[in-house]
């Protein structure tokens, strides 16, 4: 907080002259002279429609494939036996790749506007800024991987009213771990950085080295872009998730089905993971409460990730409902595609606009660039504004990157699917409808949540791309419906 109140005392100084797209991306369109917005602020955030969409372009292809192999390992471990006997792990695979997207666009989201605002202009800061931010999420992950597992118990047990308490611990089990490794792998930082003192006893800093991740990919994109002129807005929340789906349902696929095999001859497995990562909670809240901005989110911030969680959870329902129904062959390779695909748009569009209000002031202050009202859908995307010409631009992706992926799991052979003129046609209308209402919520939910004195960059992301999850999920599994009953797809199942 201090460091941000410090980058507004600059005012329109160096570092916001230095922030980004100076180098010709910028236009001379005029600014928005709609009721619903007011003048744009001074920021570097003119972009055109055209450099929007080549900055967007490459990360959204990345992030799609990243779900059509998510998709691809959906349709295989569908028919192993954990998700035949525990059908319940169907209800986790929105839930936890929802968690894991969201902490890692809502993490992508806070770091480009800390990189767009001069918080990351030096080491110190940047250090803080990743240390406190990977800690915060491993708490995150772990708290939210547990309530995701009762809900999927509970999920699981109201409709058929058989509960089992050896499946109940495997879903918690296999929850938390995945929860928490994943966002360990993926953390794109080390948390080896001098720690505090317990009573009695230093840190091990050696045992830190043991969490050192993957690499610095995320961050090094931010910086990266900041650098060569690109907003980071544009590029980072989509690689954030291009390996996120693929990686959290591998890790959920293997473990649940390690816990499964070894639920027979030890059933004390299951316990025992589950206390383990839940042990390792007080570290992780330790390194998150040094830094200031990680320490209000690790008080404040629990809401929209559980909240979404639960939304996701609905979303796992249908899917645990439909994908072993014989006329909704197909429907596992194509859903983590569309909610995939549709976060990552609806994400990038928030980050946006939560970067241009932050350059306007703070959370909670009166602008005209953050009105209260809810804006119209004409000024969502046809205003002459940034926002407005960015949510053209990720609407126009739709189809096209829809078509790819769509060919890609045709050659691949997945889900069971030909692609057929009519099949196509419902599936991009699901799409496109999807991506249309998300857009919008987003334009409102931003400027809602910025008025009330809440960092959209914490609490937007994830209630958008929950509900991505479930309006994707619903249209796809009401799509497969309606072309069952019209016998468009009676030929394909079995291919």
């Amino acid at each position: 907080e201090l460091l941000l109140l410090e980058s507004r005392a600059d005012g329109k100084g160096l570092r916001e002259e230095d922030a980004l797209l100076e180098s010709g991306s910028q236009s001379n369109e005029s600014d928005d002279t709609s009721t619903d917005r007011g003048p744009e602020p001074a920021s570097p955030l003119k972009e055109t429609s055209f450099s929007i969409g080549l900055q967007v372009l490459f990360p959204f292809l990345l992030a799609g494939f990243g779900t059509v192999a998510a998709g691809m390992v959906l349709d295989i471990v569908q028919h192993w036996d954990v998700f035949k006997y525990v059908t319940e792990v169907f209800i986790l695979v929105p839930a936890l790749l929802g968690l894991k997207g969201n902490l890692e666009m809502t993490l992508a989201s806070r770091l480009s506007t800390a990189a767009n605002i001069g918080q990351m202009d030096t080491p110190k800061e940047l250090w803080k800024m990743i240390t406190g931010n990977m800690a915060l999420i491993q708490v995150q992950a772990t708290v939210v991987g547990f309530l995701a597992s009762i809900a999927a118990v509970i999920f699981g047990w109201i409709p058929d009213g058989h509960f089992s308490i050896d499946h109940a611990v495997l879903l918690c089990a296999s929850s938390v771990a995945t929860a928490f490794i994943a966002s360990l792998v993926l953390g794109k930082s080390t948390l080896c950085a001098p720690l505090p003192e317990l009573p009695g006893s230093p840190w091990p800093h050696a045992v830190f080295f043991l969490f050192v991740a993957l690499g610095m990919i995320m961050i090094g994109v931010i910086i990266g872009s900041r650098k060569m002129g690109i907003n980071p807005d544009n590029v980072a929340t989509p690689i954030a998730a291009s390996l996120g789906d693929l990686i959290t349902l591998a890790l959920l696929s293997g473990i649940s089905w390690g816990l499964y095999k070894e639920l027979e001859s030890k059933a004390y497995v299951n316990p025992l993971v589950c206390a383990f990562f839940i042990a390792l909670l007080p570290i992780w809240i330790v390194v998150a409460k040094r830094n200031a901005a990680t320490r209000e989110v690790l008080y404040s911030g629990w809401e929209p990730v559980i909240i979404a969680m639960a939304i996701s959870s609905v979303g796992g329902l249908i899917l645990d409902r439909t994908v072993s129904d014989p006329n909704f062959a197909g429907i596992a390779v194509f859903t983590p595609v569309i909610n995939g695909v549709g976060g990552n748009l609806v994400a990038v569009q928030a980050s946006r606009i939560s970067t241009y209000l932050h350059m306007s002031g703070m959370p909670g202050e009166s602008s005209e660039t953050a009105p209260r009202k809810c804006p119209s859908p004409c000024s969502t995307f046809f205003g002459s504004d940034v926002n407005s010409r960015s949510a053209r631009v990720l609407f126009l992706l739709v189809v096209p990157g829809h078509l790819v992926f769509l060919y890609t799991i045709s050659s691949m052979r997945g889900g069971h699917t030909t692609l057929t003129l009519i099949f196509i046609l419902f599936y991009m209308t699901a799409a496109l409808l999807q991506v249309l209402i998300l857009l919008y919520i987003a334009d409102w939910m931003v400027h809602w949540m910025w008025g009330r004195d809440l960092d959209p960059d914490n609490f937007s992301i994830p209630y958008l791309t929950a509900l991505g999850d479930l309006i994707g999920t619903g249209l796809l599994a009401l799509s497969f419906h309606i072309l069952w009953l019209i016998g468009d797809r009676d030929s394909d199942v079995g291919d």
